[in-house]
């Protein structure tokens, strides 16, 4: 119902999960410090209360599916909530792009010196181009207003521009490109929950706070894209239709963000429906500013953005032959991860790839050494895979993990820290020939154990393997030789660009 127990509008439930291990008794303060042990606040433990995952994303995000973001963020959360009064001691401190950052009482200040009675606010995660802006200063002129730009600058989906490159870009177009007497530039430490229509309310909500009485909502407004099955979370116009029924109730007025094209025979914008019969139009999709352009640095035209934020993204994302990227093998033990995968490194060898190679056996006996085998510290084990193979990929190596993953919440918490350039491979191997090449007995083993009644956990037997929905490689770990499935990624590699056809 959207609602607090008073009745308020309140799109989404912001809670403080913990492990209710590490909690004191009812009545006593809790030291809440950020990830450099630095104490932001003091809470008196009020309430304690249990919560369910899967009945919070079925409610509040619509879905329960792990593609989404925020459903697989929730999967590694504290088991119970906690609540209590709060006092703030040290508000977060950021030492990048200090000039920019502003609270909400600083926005409203400087927007109340610009002396109107309107403002209408821009939300972004994306970099800029000459769309959003001609769209930002028809909004302005629009209500006869000022104008904030407030691109959030915490989490968002994941693949996304980085916010430092993105705010670079922002900075330019402010100051060469804007008029600063109706215009103010200032970042949201934000993190996004891709809520689609509930989460365009939160923002609503939180720009009124920042002096704000007109918000422009765009398509597909905090959409986290597709689900397994490959179809969109959410619709294109719900969040204009959630906003428009209530911006009486938040006193923000919807402004929809209308899709304008480019007319190069007359050098303007002009809303879609006013296209003249018949005029050539020009227009670029996000995908093809990746594949098209950014992955083979090539500029961006200057009829789409300005020079000074093509030169900054063309900097910042080097051709994808030279970028990092994750081949993540899954699939059952037994089922040719580790022997396709030992063959990659080879023929990534062969096309002047160095990688890394982390396979789940090894990972097991160093980095996650006394780690067992519960979905928890399965988990973990994944996830501390992940994490590292994030930070070799972000820094341009080309990184081959081996494991069997058996968790699609677990894998999607991966994708995450490694970003677009993460290439799912799912050795798709039946279960029983997987036990016929099972050179260490671990299936006889596991089924003995479960006809002892003391079941071992062990996956395909009796622990679920929940197969990728929607891999970007699909193979048969039977039929095929590794070398031959080996060969099938590298002609996939090639296709999109991560390797060079020599």
């Amino acid at each position: 119902k959207m609602r607090l127990t008073d009745g308020t509008l309140w799109p989404l439930p912001i809670t403080l999960t913990v492990d209710p291990k590490e909690l004191p008794t009812v009545g006593e303060d809790i030291a809440l410090r950020n990830a450099n042990f630095e104490l932001i606040a003091v809470m008196t433990l009020d309430e304690v209360y249990h919560w369910d995952a899967n009945t919070e994303a079925a409610l509040a995000y619509g879905s329960t599916d792990s593609k989404h973001p925020m459903v697989s963020e929730m999967t590694r959360w504290g088991k119970v909530c906690i609540s209590g009064p709060l006092k703030v001691i040290n508000l977060p401190k950021y030492h990048d792009f200090v000039d920019l950052r502003h609270n909400p009482a600083q926005v409203r200040a400087k927007l109340e010196e610009m002396g109107h009675d309107n403002v209408v606010a821009f939300q972004t995660r994306n970099p800029l181009h000459r769309i959003h802006e001609e769209l930002t200063k028809r909004a302005a002129a629009a209500v006869n207003g000022s104008l904030l730009i407030h691109p959030v600058v915490g989490m968002t989906k994941p693949g996304d521009v980085d916010h430092y490159t993105r705010t670079r870009t922002y900075k330019a177009l402010f100051d060469n490109y804007y008029d600063k007497s109706t215009t103010t530039l200032s970042l949201l430490p934000l993190a996004m929950r891709m809520a689609g229509p509930r989460e365009a309310l939160l923002h609503a909500i939180v720009r009124r706070n920042h002096g704000v009485n007109h918000f422009i909502v765009g398509r597909d407004h905090a959409g986290p894209g597709n689900d397994s099955a490959g179809k969109p979370f959410y619709g294109p116009y719900d969040a204009q239709t959630v906003m428009k029924e209530h911006e009486a109730e938040l006193g923000v007025k919807m402004v929809p963000f209308e899709m304008l094209v480019y007319l190069p025979d007359e050098d303007r914008y002009v809303e879609q429906k006013d296209v003249p019969t018949g005029a050539k139009t020009l227009n670029i999709s996000g995908t093809q500013v990746r594949d098209d352009y950014l992955s083979k640095g090539k500029l961006l035209p200057e009829w789409f953005t300005r020079p000074e934020t093509a030169e900054i993204l063309r900097q910042s994302y080097p051709p994808r032959h030279k970028q990092g990227f994750c081949l993540w093998f899954t699939g059952l033990s037994g089922s040719g991860k580790s022997a396709t995968a030992q063959i990659m490194t080879e023929l990534l060898l062969e096309h002047g790839r160095e990688s890394t190679m982390l396979d789940g056996d090894v990972v097991r006996t160093h980095l996650s050494k006394g780690l067992g085998f519960s979905k928890e510290d399965r988990d973990t084990n994944i996830l501390r895979i992940g994490f590292v193979a994030g930070e070799i990929s972000r820094h341009g190596g080309a990184v081959i993990c081996a494991a069997i993953s058996p968790y699609r919440a677990a894998r999607e918490e991966a994708r995450k820290f490694v970003g677009e350039n993460f290439i799912e491979i799912f050795m798709d191997t039946p279960v029983e020939v997987c036990e016929q090449r099972d050179v260490k007995g671990l299936y006889a083993k596991a089924r003995q154990a479960m006809v002892d009644g003391k079941p071992m956990g062990f996956t395909g037997v009796d622990d679920p393997y929940e197969p990728p929905v929607s891999p970007e490689i699909s193979l048969q770990g039977y039929g095929s030789t590794p070398e031959e499935n080996a060969r099938k990624i590298v002609a996939y590699l090639v296709e999109q660009g991560y390797l060079l056809n020599e």
